[in-house]
């Protein structure tokens, strides 16, 4: 806990982590809020809930790779600003509707489109802001401190959004999700330390620019797997979310509270997650790290559509747990590995090309399942989702990192 205080002492650090910890919480309402509001609002169907949650996440695939090239010609910090303001917007747009009567699913569509745009952006921003306010040096303690936020807004943000949505209704609820990205917007806007842009004369050629960034990952052997890896596991995971979610509150009939109580557990294990993993990659090592975090919460998710409204609840819960264990492991493994083996010019046409390539199966996930939970039942297709899932981790375990204590990070060396 020590490089947590350390970093926090840091104003600038502060400022990342506090405009963090509210964009996260109202992250974590807003997925429960957004897909509630479409099943108890709107009555949308299996095929309308996969479509929106499509809508969120399609603009990885629109815009993704320019987006990375356009954020490395920018100042993060202004990227970053301007992101949070437009989602806030765009957001506060639903209870305004929604009070007016006039609400309408396909508002949503357009509203969860906005979002995926302008998150895209704040996302390409926000990774490679973070080397260089911390360094290259404490990028480890950097995203484990922040991973940290996600895990605890995680932890509390689903039960307390469940209750929120509960007695506000859905709707309404999303305020706290606009407040949440209007704090997050002036806390980075009061961070001290200022970026140098580049020169005009090494830009002029935006294409040129996104084949770079594209060339670099692709042609990096270990960050195509992880590129692999995880665009496989989000595949799954975008058919299982808004089914899992459709399952308890259609089928089962239970209340937003009773679901965000549930989806905690996630939290939980994300807790969890970042206490052990600085430990369990120094005992077996950063890449079994990776392929075992991956690899073991997936077959739990054969446990889903096993669930009813008793005692079998705890099926989900213990898939939530570990999967929520599984993904902060895994994600703060790769994520500072990334960061840390490409050159500062390029960080932000990297991680909008890993985006690019991992979100871009969301989507089409989230189409999938939607398309087969009015074929074949919710359950049905949360069973394919857990196929699918358990084999995510072959990328990595078929590739050098299955073995290695320690990931390289001289990019000249991988190609």
């Amino acid at each position: 806990m020590l490089y947590r205080v350390s970093l926090l002492r840091d104003h600038d650090f502060r400022g990342l982590f506090l405009a963090d910890s509210a964009s996260q919480v109202g992250s974590q309402l807003l997925l429960l809020a957004l897909p509630l509001v479409a099943v108890s609002a709107l009555h949308a169907s299996a095929f309308e809930v996969g479509l929106l949650a499509a809508c969120q996440t399609l603009a990885f695939v629109v815009i993704g790779l320019p987006a990375g090239a356009i954020v490395d010609r920018l100042r993060k910090r202004a990227v970053m600003v301007v992101s949070d303001g437009a989602r806030a917007l765009a957001l506060a747009s639903v209870p305004v509707a929604w009070w007016l009567d006039a609400l309408t699913i396909y508002q949503l569509y357009a509203v969860a489109l906005v979002l995926g745009v302008f998150t895209v952006f704040f996302d390409a921003a926000y990774q490679s802001y973070l080397p260089h306010l911390v360094g290259r040096e404490r990028l480890v303690e950097g995203n484990s401190a922040l991973e940290g936020v996600r895990t605890v807004a995680q932890l509390g943000g689903p039960s307390v959004g469940g209750y929120l949505i509960q007695f506000l209704t859905a709707p309404f609820a999303l305020v706290v999700t606009v407040a949440g990205y209007a704090w997050s917007a002036l806390c980075l806007a009061r961070i001290r330390k200022r970026e140098e842009r580049r020169e005009a004369a090494g830009r002029a050629n935006l294409a040129k620019e996104i084949g770079e960034g594209v060339r670099f990952v692709l042609g990096h052997r270990l960050l195509r797997r992880i590129a692999g890896c995880t665009a496989t596991a989000n595949l799954f995971a975008s058919i299982a979310h808004p089914l899992i979610l459709l399952l308890l509150a259609r089928e089962l009939g239970l209340g937003a509270g009773t679901i965000g109580l549930l989806m905690s557990a996630g939290g939980v294990g994300g807790v969890v997650g970042v206490l052990v993993n600085a430990r369990l990659a120094r005992r077996i090592g950063q890449g079994p790290t990776m392929w075992l975090a991956i690899a073991l919460p997936a077959p739990l998710l054969f446990l889903v559509p096993w669930a009813q409204a008793d005692w079998r609840l705890a099926l989900v819960v213990l898939y939530e747990l570990c999967a929520g264990v599984g993904v902060v492991v895994y994600n703060i493994t790769q994520l500072s590995f990334r960061q840390a083996a490409t050159p500062e010019p390029l960080l932000g046409r990297m991680n909008a090309t890993m985006r690019f390539l991992v979100w871009g199966t969301l989507p089409l996930g989230g189409l999938l399942g939607g398309v087969l939970g009015e074929a074949i039942g919710i359950r049905s297709t949360l069973v394919v989702a857990a196929c699918g899932a358990c084999l995510a981790f072959l990328w990595i375990v078929t590739s050098p990192m299955r073995t290695m204590r320690e990931l390289p990070v001289s990019s000249r060396t991988l190609r």
